[in-house]
């Protein structure tokens, strides 16, 4: 395959929401390039990037997938990722290894909350913003009024490039502000009579905006009142290589108007891995730049896995600077583990062009991989150079997880973790507390597509419900008990009997056990089994099942038996003491806090604020951040667990939150009594 130059290289990662026409844009691309021979559609499940069987079930992208062309000698990355809010995670993995992200918008669809979303995730990132305003052919489509609908929800101002020639069914073509040129599909001519005020309206707007981000174009924009086309060029791709410009376009990607006009504006105005140098890196953990070149030294990032059951798991890899070669040997600093390059490809949906090595500036893919795994830097041996993290959001949905046969027990882990590795924003673990596997991520719909992969990928069926709520069990009163385990039935008698004191300790500090045996009362080779047993009760719960906290429990008498006595007599005998003397002790459950920030408009504060008062949340403070309300709230987990579906119904899906844990704190008397009551129900 022929090389390109940095110069000559574009990677647009394009995201917005689910229905803006991401993917049939794509389509669109890669026919009128002549990447492909036929124009595939969404409905009909035969695009390039909709290549896995449950998008094409569901007519609907669920994975990022990555696909390439070549337009005017320069060769154009695209990536394209899911609309759905519940599968962020993977454009927010993958904006580190572009310089541009493409926002994509409904032009009839007003302000979605997928573009919403996007837009979060990377106004205030240092990478290129494009806005593309799609489906200009629909009824009702306004390209002014999205622009504007974007600006007033967020901090994003797009500057339009190009200005669309009609609207709905009449959209025939678009106007080049910069160029001051028509094109249509049959090809470019003057300006619009009807359009030229709106045009020297816009590229006045341009220049203006151009001009402000650079000293030097201020003071000739000023003197002259103008930028020479050289000037504003050069101005606009070094503003939308630092975020500081986000130049808008549009177009139709059912009908192609506006399509390659917008590919002519990538390769123009939007900046290329050269131009975005230099790179924040870090530095033996610090951080620190990286002035990335073809021969300077390898830094690569792996943002995607696409487990593919017949070829093992794809990396897709971003190579910033250097090349990686087949063969060759490199090193992952997060895991510090070395990995071998095998076989190399350049993607194109599922199909993949064979490639030998992967230059600075490149998009391509690797098989077989031991260690890396999405996130991970790709670097030379010995190097001190990694990629800064990106920050995932936090779960907002949890469901425990078993394989529905016992024969798939031995297979369910294997196969949920190459699934789960696609996604970074699930995670899987065992609670301790409750010994249940729990899986957790963005929403119900990314959980289902689990559960979807595991059978139709690997035949294995699994199960999904609510997790059970890890409460703890403490005391809160002092007392004491006594418990004599005596048994006679023939041959060799069991015989233990032991004192405790019982008392709570500081939230937080445990079990203590105290041992003020004197005498030999109890013979100091059966302190252990008592302490043993006490443990043991104690992990088990005792008024509900859960395990016991921050108690102390004394040992100061008992008695035994020369013949008799065991290390299983007094771990018996323990056991039986500290379950009676346990409830004289005004036993209660604790229950997990966490803290919570929502995020939502401003219009649906009282809403937000009076639901969380309803789930026994407490608001901690507020604050307002550009567009949005931060809210600061702590909430059980027993309501946090169902709080995102609502929190979507009453914002109309803009609200969203991130979580984390902060304490215990003593469940209300009401609630722990139907707790009790439910565990004493089943263990009847």
């Amino acid at each position: 395959m022929k090389e390109y130059k940095m110069s000559k290289l574009r990677n647009l990662l394009m995201m917005g929401a689910g229905g803006s026409g991401k993917t049939s844009l794509a389509e669109q691309i890669f026919h009128l390039t002549k990447t492909t021979t036929r124009l595939g559609k969404v409905d009909e499940g035969n695009t390039v990037m909709d290549f896995d069987s449950e998008e094409i079930a569901k007519k609907s992208s669920l994975s990022l997938s990555l696909g390439f062309l070549n337009h005017k000698d320069h060769k154009i990355n695209l990536l394209d990722s899911p609309g759905t809010p519940d599968f962020i995670g993977d454009a927010i993995v993958a904006i580190p290894a572009v310089e541009n992200v493409l926002l994509v918008a409904n032009a009839t669809g007003g302000f979605e909350v997928g573009l919403e979303l996007a837009i979060e995730q990377v106004e205030r990132k240092k990478v290129g913003k494009a806005v593309l305003v799609n489906r200009m052919d629909n009824e009702h489509a306004d390209f002014y009024k999205t622009i504007e609908a974007i600006h007033e929800n967020t901090e994003l101002n797009p500057t339009p490039i190009q200005l669309p020639i009609g609207r709905e069914g009449g959209f025939e073509g678009v106007v080049d502000i910069i160029r001051q040129k028509a094109i249509r599909p049959s090809g470019e001519g003057d300006v619009p009579a009807d359009m030229q005020s709106a045009v020297e309206d816009a590229r006045l707007a341009l220049m203006e905006a151009v001009a402000k981000t650079d000293e030097e174009l201020s003071n000739s924009f000023l003197e002259n009142m103008e930028l020479s086309e050289e000037q504003l060029l050069g101005g606009l791709k070094k503003a939308v290589a630092a975020g500081e410009i986000c130049p808008a376009f549009c177009c139709s990607a059912s009908t192609g108007v506006g399509v390659m006009a917008f590919l002519d504006g990538v390769c123009d105005y939007l900046p290329s891995p050269e131009d975005a140098n230099p790179i924040q890196v870090l530095k033996d953990g610090e951080a620190g730049e990286l002035v990335a070149t073809p021969d300077g030294e390898l830094l690569g990032y792996v943002f995607k896995l696409y487990a593919d059951p017949n070829m093992g798991d794809y990396a897709y890899v971003r190579v910033f600077s250097g090349s990686l070669k087949s063969g060759m040997d490199f090193y992952i600093p997060e895991k510090d583990a070395k990995d071998k390059a095998g076989n190399m490809y350049y993607m194109l949906g599922k199909n993949r062009q064979d490639t030998q090595e992967i230059r600075a500036g490149e998009i391509g893919a690797m098989v077989k991989l031991k260690n890396a795994r999405s996130m991970d830097s790709i670097t030379a041996v010995g190097s001190k150079l990694s990629m800064p993290l990106p920050e995932l959001p936090t779960a907002t949905y949890w469901q425990t997880i078993r394989a529905a046969n016992q024969s798939d027990e031995d297979k369910i882990g294997t196969a949920l973790q190459r699934v789960i590795a696609e996604d970074p924003t699930i995670r899987y673990e065992l609670n301790v507390e409750t010994h249940e596997n729990v899986i957790s991520g963005m929403g119900e719909q990314q959980l289902q597509l689990v559960i979807k992969k595991l059978k139709n990928r690997y035949k294995v069926d699994a199960l999904m419900k609510e997790p059970r709520i890890p409460y703890k069990e403490t005391i809160t009163g002092s007392g004491e008990s006594q418990y004599r385990h005596k048994k006679q039935s023939g041959g060799r008698g069991q015989y233990g009997e032991v004192f405790f004191r019982i008392k709570p300790t500081e939230r937080g500090e445990g079990f203590q056990f105290i041992n003020s045996i004197v005498g030999g009362v109890i013979p100091s080779n059966f302190i252990p089994a008592i302490e043993k047993g006490l443990v043991e009760t104690l992990e088990k719960g005792i008024i509900a099942g859960y395990k016991v906290v921050d108690i102390a429990v004394e040992v100061y008498y008992g008695s035994y038996h020369d013949v008799d006595s065991s290390e299983m007599a007094f771990k018996i005998a323990s056991s039986m003491a500290l379950k009676e003397g346990f409830k004289k002790c005004r036993p209660i459950l604790l229950e997990p806090i966490h803290e919570l920030t929502i995020i939502v408009p401003s219009e649906y504060m009282g809403d937000v604020m009076g639901d969380v008062s309803t789930r026994r949340g407490r608001i901690m403070g507020m604050e307002q951040r550009g567009k949005k309300q931060y809210l600061n709230a702590q909430m059980p987990v027993a309501e946090m667990y169902f709080y995102y579906p609502a929190l979507k119904s009453f914002t109309q899906g803009r609200g969203r939150f991130t979580q984390k844990f902060s304490h215990y704190e003593k469940v209300p008397d009401e609630v722990a009594a139907k707790v009790i009551a439910a565990w004493q129900d089943s263990d009847a």
